[in-house]
């Protein structure tokens, strides 16, 4: 396989010397690391039992995802949840009939029904914030709070970074 770097993207590098491959591999491990974990069947149901939420695990991010970047549609939350449109659809739905959410249509395109989160649904994202603060604090418990803000602000300013690339293909 030969790969072709773009000439820009080969000036910077050469021009930031800083960013070395070793850097980059042990950044990309802890993001490997990060999700890995973050996956794993029991970290929801964890989570979920923190809450005192009885909901299925496949559904809550998607509730979760609803209630942060709603009122939004099928396709934009399917692939930020990186999951098939026609399962995000029925989970959707699945939602829907629980009074978690409801559909309405877009006002910018009535093709578009897009899901909002309901009252009820959002007691439920708010019994998982309290729950996701617990558990949160027990690991962070020792660090200092510089250490806290400076990892937010540079987590946020990596994924902005990340999701503003010219190229949108940066998988990192």
């Amino acid at each position: 396989m030969h790969i072709v770097t773009p000439p820009e993207a080969s000036r910077e590098f050469v021009q930031n010397t800083r960013i070395t491959k070793k850097k980059v591999r042990e950044l990309h491990g802890a993001m490997i690391d990060l999700i890995a974990f973050m996956n794993q069947p029991q970290r929801d149901q964890a989570l979920l039992a923190e809450a005192g939420v009885s909901l299925d695990r496949a559904l809550f991010p998607l509730l979760v995802g609803i209630e942060r970047f709603g009122p939004i549609g099928v396709v934009e939350l399917s692939e930020r949840a990186g999951r098939d449109y026609t399962t995000v659809s029925r989970q959707v739905a699945k939602l829907e009939s629980l009074g978690l959410i409801e559909r309405r249509p877009s006002p910018a395109d009535r093709r578009i029904h897009e899901a909002v989160i309901t009252d009820k649904g959002r007691q439920v994202t708010d019994a998982l914030d309290a729950a996701r603060h617990r558990l949160a604090a027990h690991i962070l418990a020792k660090w200092s709070e510089e250490d806290l803000s400076d990892l937010v602000r540079l987590m946020r300013r990596f994924v902005d970074d990340l999701m503003a690339s010219s190229s949108g293909t940066d998988r990192t």
